[in-house]
């Protein structure tokens, strides 16, 4: 009986040093024992300032390209730069400008193309979507098409311009809209296009080819576009992100 009445008075007293010890036991135990923490995926941004300069070393590549072989681009580099630029600007008439069927409707759309894969290339969540139905796949494409009409306005009638370096648009009848819209939907078009190839014939083709040599000779002949885009960003022509080859 005393030592019932005994452990009930001093219960209280037992309670709260149980849990003050064993508090103590708690923080002994975290400051000995390492807290693990799982590493947490870095955010998919998208690379601005490689996007931004892979599109302009694209842009001085082909403008190189126009004043190195077309004599009416270097005939036009006389005059007064500002008005003469501002007059080209305005000079947009109509749907045509010009050029050959092959110039509008296929080395436009793959100017596209090659800018809509620097966007691709330079967005962490677009570059590893291959040609499928998902909505990503779909997201990061119809991205890129925009990226392009954005590169295509620059090059048409941007400071550093066709119409500013030759002055397309200043005589009537060589500048029009053709060019406006068939390079982003064009583009987008043949990166569709370039995209199912890869996925669906190429990756087949690899399977069954033991020559690396004929496996990049594959890859940049059926995705010139994707081939023109890696150039930019200073990897082999042949490059994939999710299908690692020999360089």
């Amino acid at each position: 009986m005393r030592r019932s009445l005994l452990v009930a008075a001093l219960s209280p007293f037992l309670f709260l040093r149980t849990g003050a010890v064993a508090q103590e036991v708690s923080e002994l135990s975290s400051a000995f024992i390492p807290v693990i923490s799982l590493p947490q995926e870095p955010p998919q941004r998208f690379e601005w300032k490689p996007a931004l300069m892979e599109s302009y070393r694209l842009l001085l590549m082909e403008h190189g390209w126009r004043l190195l072989f077309q004599k009416k681009t270097r005939r036009e580099l006389g005059g007064p730069f500002f008005k003469d630029y501002w007059r080209s600007v305005k000079g947009i008439r109509g749907w045509g400008d010009g050029d050959s069927w092959l110039t509008n409707y296929v080395g436009h759309p793959m100017q596209g193309a090659v800018a809509g894969y620097i966007y691709v290339y330079n967005n962490p969540a677009g570059r590893v979507r291959e040609f499928s139905a998902s909505e990503p796949y779909w997201n990061s494409r119809l991205k890129a098409m925009l990226w392009s009409a954005a590169y295509s306005t620059s090059f048409e009638i941007g400071p550093l311009s066709e119409a500013s370096i030759g002055n397309v648009g200043l005589n009537p009848g060589t500048s029009g809209l053709v060019d406006h819209v068939m390079t982003p939907t064009g583009g987008f078009a043949m990166m569709l296009g370039e995209d199912a190839v890869d996925r669906l014939l190429i990756n087949r083709w690899e399977q069954r080819i033991g020559s690396d040599n004929l496996r990049r000779l594959v890859r940049v002949a059926f995705n010139p576009s994707r081939s023109i885009a890696n150039v930019v960003r200073g990897k082999a022509p042949w490059h994939r992100d999710t299908r690692p080859l020999r360089d």
